[in-house]
């Protein structure tokens, strides 16, 4: 199971900046192995909450694991990534030998010790509405080295247009023998002809015919699966929304599901009968 990185630091979901610093120092003078010499758990641990920091530390990484959780974030993130721009005199803090103790915990993190590798690729693809939202596989033709290859990618429920997604081997390989670099995948999301998205939650329309928004009714709502029927209350006005608990984006670790809303609209028709022209023109009479 992915890390929750604030649970590793004990600090609450909207944490300040400064409260997460405070909590990994008091947490990295406590498992630092200079303090724990030859202690494999008190290293482990100290791997955690300094992975924990880098994330939460950070800005748009927090912004990520927040948004796709910890698995989603790892699919996002190798440890290279979380480290890349560190510096391990900020991090590890003043009185330790920050490089020297980053490289033996991480094997080098940034540096090239490690072999270089090939280089990346990037590619654009689009996804389908309902995709994004759900999440699921998706197959695409990937052309590398003069040759097709078909893979499938996993996409995270919520996905956004814009988002990236990295998929480790696939980019270019490496002449020198080393490891091949990285595909990342920038995310192009289709308009769907029912439903708009609002964050995590889905706007439909809901045409209400003028008598059912005056004396109340029910109506039919497309859901991402079956419709679902709804009370519509009298005296509802165009715009108003009527709101369906859970069935917008779909969950995402610890993120739950969205809210669907279904947006009221009057349906006026073209043609009238006799009938009802003869109504409509009695309820004129009274002012309505």
């Amino acid at each position: 199971m992915a890390e929750d990185y604030y649970h590793t630091l004990g600090v609450a979901r909207n944490a300040e900046s400064a409260e997460i610093k405070k909590a990994y120092r008091k947490l990295a003078q406590k498992y630092h192995p200079d303090k724990n010499p030859g202690d494999k758990k008190a290293e482990d641990q100290f791997k955690k909450i300094t992975e924990a920091y880098a994330v939460l530390s950070d800005p748009d990484k927090r912004r990520q694991y927040d948004q796709f959780g910890a698995a989603g974030f790892q699919q996002r993130y190798s440890q290279e990534d979380i480290f890349r721009n560190i510096n391990p005199g900020d991090i590890f803090g003043n009185g330790f030998n920050g490089e020297d103790l980053f490289s033996q915990l991480f094997g080098g993190g940034r540096r090239s010790r490690r072999p270089v590798k090939g280089q990346d690729y990037s590619m654009q693809i689009s996804i389908p509405f309902r995709l994004a939202v759900q999440g699921g596989e998706r197959r695409i033709d990937y052309h590398s080295e003069g040759k097709v290859e078909q893979i499938k990618v996993r996409i995270p429920a919520g996905i956004e247009s814009g988002s990236k997604l990295r998929v480790s081997g696939k980019g270019g390989a490496n002449p020198a023998g080393g490891p091949p670099g990285d595909l990342f995948l920038h995310i192009d999301i289709e308009p769907d002809p029912v439903f708009t998205r609002d964050g995590n939650d889905l706007l439909v329309r809901a045409e209400v015919p003028f008598s059912g928004v005056c004396l109340g009714t029910s109506i039919e709502v497309p859901t991402l699966d079956t419709p679902k029927r709804v009370k519509v209350p009298a005296g509802i006005q165009p715009g108003q929304k009527i709101r369906l608990r859970g069935y917008g984006v779909a969950a995402a670790g610890k993120r739950p599901a969205g809210d669907l809303y279904a947006v009221i609209e009057v349906s006026v028709p073209r043609k009238l009968s006799p009938e009802q022209k003869e109504l409509l023109e009695r309820l004129q009479e009274v002012d309505l």
